[in-house]
Formats: C-alpha cells, structure tokens, sequence
C-alpha cells in the first residue's frame, strides 16, 4: 500500500486513503467503525518468515490430530476408541452420509485447504516470488477459513468426553492434546488476513505498483470483493469487469442480496422445526430398548446430572444462536429492502455478531458425531443418529450462507454517499 491509495470499508463501502500508522495503531472507518488495516513493524502484514513458521506448526500438529485416536471408552471390559475419520465412517456406515460429510468438510477438508493454501502462499512470499495460482490460493483461503470450524469440534470433544463419563471410563488419547494445539494455532492462523498477503505481495513482487485511482466521468470507484483493491470502473460492473489485480468478477453490490437471504431464511425456518421436534440420537441399551434424544432433551440431562454450565453452552449454541440467527436476518434484510435510515451503526454491529456466532451451531452435530462412534458396545449400549440432526445440521448451513449472501453496505447506502457511486 501507498500513501493516500484508496482503501474500501467491508462493512459500509466508504472509502478511505491510505496512510502509515505509528506502533500499535489500528486504523478504523470513520462511518462505521470497523477495523480497516493495523500496524505492523515489518509494513502491511508481518514476515512471511513468521507466516510460514506458525501455517508450518499448524499443518505439521493437524496431521497428528487427524492420524491418532482422540479419546476412548472402557465399559465392562470392551474399549472402543476413535480419530476423526473413524467418526466420520461410522455416521456413513449408519447411512447419514449427509452428516458425514458435513463434519467431513467442517473439520477435515476446510482447515486442510486453509492451511495448505496459506503455506504455499507464504512460502512464495518468502523466497521472494509470487507462486503460481496466487490469487486463487488467496481466494481459497478465504472461502475455507469461513467454514473451517477446529474451534468448535475441539469444544464438542470436550462436551463428549464429559458427557461420557456417566457411561463409561474416558481415557484421552494424542489426538485430544492435538486437537487443543491445533486450536491455539488456528486462532494464531487467523492472523493472517489474505487481503494483506496480497499487499504484502505488491510491496515485494510487483515492478508497476497501483497508483491512487480517481473516479471517471460516468464511471464508478468498486472495491473488489475478494482481494480489496479499489477499481476504476468506466462503465457500471455489471458489465462483468473484473479485478485488476486478483482478477474477480467485479461487482458493487452482492447480486440479488436480499432476495438470496430471504430464500436461505426461509428454508433454515421451516427446517428449524423438525429440528427440534425429530431426535438428533437414539440410545439402545440392554434391557432399555431404543430411546430418542431431542437437542432439549439433552440439554435438560446436563442440567439434572449436574452439570448446568455445558447445558447452558448446548442451549445457547443449539436453540438460542440458531433462532436469534434467524431473527437478526430477517430484521437486516427487511430494514435493507425498505431502505430504512433507522440504527445504522447498531445494525452493523448487530451483522457483526452473527457473522461470529454462525458457526458455533454446529457444536451439536460434532457431539453427535462423537458419541454415535463411541458409543459401540455391541448388545450392552448403542447410539446411531437420529433425522433430527440431518434437518439441524442443514439449518446451520443454509443460516451461514444466508449471513454470508446479505451484504451489510446496503445497511448505509440510504444514509449518505461514500465515495463509490456513480457520478
């Protein structure tokens, strides 16, 4: 980056100007707050020496995660222990392959992709060239990172395991100390925003440096939705111009924004239901028959076996995010389709917190995951999956997409001009 090259808000679009920060600064938008850029010693980002050392770590103990068994159960002389893959062949061999792959991606394709990417990227960088693909691989860590959810299997491990421990004797394996690791790193990984690898690109790689752009007569100034580079657009982007240095599609705006919302909303809500209504488990024990465990039903056995602190935690995650998701969508975008003026900066904030919380709904899958692997004790105790966590683990999704097909830069653009619209 250069002094005074335009920079774009993510969350409202106005746009901004470049300018060196002294240590520790954090530059925010004037108009609604967000962080735009922070201060590093060594420039826009930090070394690709420290990228590759903490992405490096976090491939090197995610393998180990993924090749040891995390915990396992003794009861009346029989064992069953299980890695992540073993989880995931059980949900398939129970004929939940939907689930399956769900957790399949969530916890094992995503943080890989994340992680592969991010190396490749970074190791480039450090040896002074920009690798082949670069602007895809960027991408990629983008899209992965939005799914990639080790922080909340490593709390649904944590969920299982104490929950076992009425049942049988829980023994912790390699993997559950990996898996905590792991979930250090990845918070560590995070660091690492792709849009300041691409200017840390362009600082060392690039020999004609982008220079300060200026609104065209007719034209329009469009940040690019993936690597942030403001473009000066002749014509309206629709046109399908893309970007100068990334080469995405431009667009102002995400295309049919509300309309997509309400679509995703409105078939997380009817999902929402059978959600709740159908068991997400059922229990087979010797002498007992088969028993269906709802989400609530699970929540009030924490509660009455003394442990309120993970019912709390299970209600949040599994009841109270998913239906405040719904509702926060729904006033977003019917607020963004009237054009109202009312609350921007709450509203923002309020797209903030869902954008945050949206993936910590999956907790109750990962626990079902855990406990229907463990839980093989041949004619003695056996749990398979129930409908309901199909239908849950579908309003998780569809509510992610939702969140990320609204886009919060309709909140401000009845409130005033910010730089970018037509002349």
């Amino acid at each position: 980056m250069r002094e005074g090259e335009s920079i774009a808000c993510h969350d409202c679009g106005r746009l901004h100007g470049w300018h060196a920060l002294r240590a520790h600064e954090r530059a925010r938008c004037t108009q609604c707050r967000r962080e735009l850029y922070r201060w590093y010693a060594t420039g826009p980002a930090v070394r690709p020496s420290s990228i590759v050392a903490v992405t490096l770590g976090a491939m090197l103990v995610y393998l180990i995660a993924q090749c040891f068994p995390i915990v396992s159960l003794e009861l009346s002389g029989l064992s069953t222990s299980v890695t992540l893959l073993e989880a995931i062949g059980v949900l398939w061999r129970e004929h939940m392959q939907v689930i399956a792959v769900m957790v399949f991606f969530f916890a094992f394709v995503f943080p890989a992709l994340e992680f592969g990417a991010l190396l490749y990227v970074a190791g480039g960088l450090w040896r002074g060239r920009r690798v082949r693909g670069f602007d895809a691989c960027l991408r990629t860590v983008q899209a992965a990172r939005h799914w990639a959810m080790t922080e909340v299997f490593m709390l649904g491990i944590l969920i299982t395991a104490i929950k076992m421990t009425s049942l049988a004797r829980v023994v912790p394996h390699p993997g559950l100390f990996a898996f905590g690791a792991l979930t250090v790193l990845a918070a560590l990984v995070m660091r690492f925003e792709p849009r300041s690898l691409w200017a840390l690109g362009d600082r060392y790689l690039r020999k004609d440096p982008y220079r300060p752009v200026a609104r065209p007569p007719g034209g329009a100034l469009v940040a690019c939705h993936a690597c942030g580079l403001v473009n000066a657009t002749a014509a309206g982007p629709e046109h399908g111009q893309r970007c100068a240095r990334c080469s995405a599609r431009l667009h102002r705006r995400i295309p049919n924004s509300i309309v997509r919302t309400w679509a995703l909303l409105a078939a997380a809500a009817l999902l929402y239901i059978p959600a709740n209504i159908l068991p997400v488990m059922v229990t087979e024990t010797l002498g007992s028959g088969a028993e269906g465990d709802t989400i609530m039903s699970g929540v009030a056995l924490f509660w009455n076996t003394g442990s309120p602190g993970l019912a709390i935690i299970i209600f949040v995650a599994s009841i109270a995010v998913p239906v405040m998701k719904l509702l926060a969508l729904a006033l977003l975008a019917a607020t963004a389709q009237w054009r109202s003026t009312w609350a921007p900066h709450g509203r923002t904030r309020l797209y903030r917190v869902v954008e945050f919380i949206g993936r910590w709904s999956m907790l109750d899958i990962f626990v079902v995951t855990l406990t229907v692997a463990l839980v093989r004790f041949q004619q003695l105790a056996t749990i398979t999956p129930g409908p309901g966590a199909l239908a849950f683990g579908c309003v998780v999704i569809l509510t992610m997409i939702a969140s990320a097909q609204f886009d919060p830069r309709l909140i401000w653009d009845p409130i005033e001009p910010n730089g970018e619209h037509h002349a």
